[in-house]
């Protein structure tokens, strides 16, 4: 996750949320958004095919190298012109990227591709619930700790530390949203992701160097961190940007929910990981807390609208 999402479900920044669209353009909406959570996944997929040449580490580094030397010729951002107001929440950005991805990578490594991502994804939900003083909302928080609790199992089997990276990739996915809330006010489009992508580079640059003098990449593995890149940042950013052209603001949010699943499917076709019946019910469970959530804040934007 390193592109531009400034709500509390991870939505993409984009002009004004648009009038209701014709049901073909919808249904078109509806695929281009299903389809972008499902690249999202499979680029989280071929990262995770590197890890036995160059680690996570080594995939990280390579991803966010990759994604700024795209972003940066797109967006030119303007460093030179930055204030402490727009500096720090580009640095905090730049940090939030590297925990989310290395953690998200080091969870996947230790737990499979499904379990990390329906983890990871609690940072989108808890910032949508904590919002909201409504006791819906509270029983949507109840109902995604059950998830976790059935979909961890905790227990001397479990693997407490690939459940903790996948928790802190969580906590670091809320503050992405947070910091890019704020970061969206003070700079136009996509130039505050760009400008935090360019400082992570910077940072890993270095780590690149001395991380592949000990673990020399090998053609593939390059280009699958490079696919990596593309699948989980480029492309579905602009697939999402144009899937919300057709689509209001609340529905995207609802079918976000769908990308643990997404990811566990990916996991299964591309990684051969199976997740068990207790594991898809904790999944079902915290996918269901957010459609509700983000399908109740919907139907209140729908009825002030009105």
């Amino acid at each position: 996750m390193t592109i531009a999402r400034s709500t509390a479900t991870g939505i993409p920044d984009a002009p004004t949320a648009p009038a209701p669209a014709p049901t073909r353009a919808r249904a078109l909406g509806i695929a281009m958004s299903l389809s972008g959570f499902a690249v999202n996944q499979v680029g989280a997929a071929l990262g995770a095919l590197a890890f036995p040449v160059m680690g996570p580490v080594g995939v990280v580094a390579v991803r966010q190298l990759v994604t700024a030397a795209i972003l940066l010729p797109v967006a030119r951002p303007r460093f030179a012109r930055y204030r402490a107001a727009e500096w720090w929440p580009v640095l905090g950005l730049a940090l939030v990227f590297s925990i989310m991805n290395l953690t998200l990578y080091l969870s996947v490594q230790r737990i499979g591709l499904g379990l990390a991502v329906t983890l990871e994804f609690l940072g989108p939900l808890a910032v949508a619930l904590l919002s909201s003083r409504r006791i819906v909302d509270a029983a949507c928080a109840l109902l995604a700790a059950a998830g976790v609790v059935v979909l961890t199992h905790p227990g001397p089997a479990s693997d407490l530390v690939g459940i903790g990276f996948g928790l802190i990739a969580a906590a670091a996915w809320a503050c992405y949203i947070l910091l890019n809330r704020t970061l969206g006010r003070r700079l136009p489009g996509i130039e505050g992701t760009a400008a935090a992508s360019a400082v992570a580079a910077v940072v890993w640059l270095p780590v690149a160097i001395v991380w592949f003098a000990g673990h020399p990449p090998t053609a593939t593995a390059l280009l699958l961190a490079a696919g990596c890149a593309l699948l989980s940042s480029i492309v579905p950013y602009v697939i999402d940007l144009l899937a919300l052209r057709r689509l209001p603001a609340g529905l995207f949010g609802i079918l976000t929910s769908t990308s643990p699943v997404w990811a566990a499917l990916v996991g299964w076709a591309l990684l051969g990981e199976r997740l068990q019946p207790a594991e898809w019910i904790g999944v079902a469970l915290i996918v269901t807390s957010s459609a509700v959530a983000s399908g109740l804040a919907l139907r209140r934007a729908q009825r002030t609208a009105g």
